[in-house]
């Protein structure tokens, strides 16, 4: 044997030996790294942990009553904003600019005091206006909110410095699409409190549910992708997560509205789970007569069916959280991929910002105010509402010929004596 050709046999053995080296690596590269497998696995217990966590602090929240319910939004719309500003404003860091992350705090609270103060005067102001401190305030509500508005923007433009104009014009941009897509719906959603805990509960627990049988069906069946912004979603998750939500909306509407905590509409913040409350129930709570029409009535052997009128309601609001809710979700993903973010925050362990978990829930809960306010309120002019009326647009002398005029009427109508009107008559 010569020496080239030892030498070319020692370079196939050492060509194979490599060829196997490199196949051996790979094996080994698609092999779960024990350390992975660990981090996976303290991830889940971590995650798991504040799952319970959260369930149970809901709960909690939720038997506290109104008042603690309507705190816990306030809470999660400041941290919501915290996270979407954070998120796109990384750059701010590098600037010189003090005053915008402090401006954009202002219009946070100026928002929120001008949008949740309407709420509870429209809710509250039975009590509102008959209290001499308040009643000047909620007179006056919307031009104190337009001043302190005025003033931010005044500033804003006073504070102006050359060569950020374009950083510092993008911030205000940002600033008022977050107040309208957060705080705004934020505050539809506690009018849903007030209208009656069940118009804040049902639309949660339907997203919930729909997230939950997106992810289970999507798993099983998943094959076409949905949307780009989120390549893990899938058209079978989507439309099993629809079908799924809407099964679950009629037994949780059967459920919820079993408790009158759950239906009536808040007079009193200081009421809670133990707290006896009753009234005069919604139609769409209690069981009604619905006519079948004949071509079906004819195979099914009866005329009527008895049904509450929330079921149907529901199945529409079952509807909206499939479809439409989450798109929620998929703009926030798309504002996550825009600044390179991987999560909005580390606010809840295992689990990211709070804005990763409720970015659904604020459209959720914008259309079930207005469904509600639109198709199923029969609240619309009460003692409350009267009263505002007349004080914000009547004069002192005015309300009381207005008065004089109640009693006589009741005096007329015979509900009350003549004794008793001639009393009233000699107080006013």
């Amino acid at each position: 044997m010569t020496k080239k050709q030892v030498s070319k046999q020692d370079q196939t053995i050492d060509e194979k030996s490599i060829v196997k080296e490199d196949v051996s690596k790979n094996v080994e590269s698609k092999q779960p790294n024990p350390s992975d497998r660990e981090k996976k696995k303290q991830n889940f217990i971590v995650r798991a942990i504040w799952t319970i966590v959260m369930f149970l602090g809901f709960i909690t929240v939720l038997s506290l009553g109104h008042l603690w319910m309507v705190l816990l939004i306030f809470v999660f719309q400041i941290l919501v904003f915290k996270e979407c500003i954070a998120v796109a404003s990384k750059s701010s860091q590098e600037k010189n600019l003090p005053l915008t992350k402090s401006l954009n705090w202002y219009f946070l609270f100026t928002t929120i005091y001008y949008l949740d103060g309407e709420s509870f005067i429209h809710s509250f102001n039975h009590l509102i206006f008959t209290n001499k401190i308040l009643t000047p305030l909620a007179t006056h509500h919307k031009f104190l909110s337009y001043f302190f508005y005025i003033f931010g923007f005044v500033f804003f433009v006073i504070t102006l410095q050359k060569g950020h104009y374009k950083f510092q014009f993008s911030q205000l941009c940002i600033t008022h699409m977050v107040l309208l897509l957060v705080v705004f719906q934020a505050h539809l959603i506690i009018n849903n409190i007030f209208n009656g805990m069940i118009w804040f509960l049902l639309p949660v627990l339907l997203v919930i549910t729909n997230d939950i049988f997106a992810y289970l069906c999507g798993i099983t069946f998943g094959k076409t992708q949905l949307i780009a912004i989120s390549p893990k979603k899938t058209v079978e998750g989507f439309v099993g997560a629809w079908i799924f939500t809407s099964i679950v909306g009629i037994l949780l509407a059967k459920l919820l509205t079993n408790y009158d905590y759950l239906i009536c509409p808040v007079t009193d913040l200081r009421e809670n789970i133990f707290s006896h409350v009753s009234c005069e129930r919604n139609p769409i709570f209690v069981a009604q007569d619905f006519r079948i029409p004949p071509i079906i009535s004819e195979n099914i052997g009866f005329t009527t069916l008895t049904i509450r009128p929330i079921y149907f309601h529901s199945l529409n609001l079952a509807s909206f959280a499939s479809l439409i809710a989450p798109f929620g979700g998929f703009f926030a993903s798309g504002l996550k991929r825009t600044f390179n973010a991987k999560d909005f925050g580390h606010t809840i362990p295992g689990h990211g910002g709070i804005t990763d978990r409720i970015d659904c829930q604020f459209l959720m809960g914008s259309f079930a105010y207005l469904y509600y306010e639109t198709f199923l309120s029969t609240n619309r002019i009460n003692v409350g509402s009267i009263l505002q009326m007349i004080v914000t647009n009547m004069e002192p002398k005015d309300i009381i010929q207005l008065i004089d005029k109640l009693h006589l009427y009741l005096f007329n109508t015979g509900i009350i004596d003549e004794a008793t009107y001639n009393s009233l008559a000699k107080l006013i």
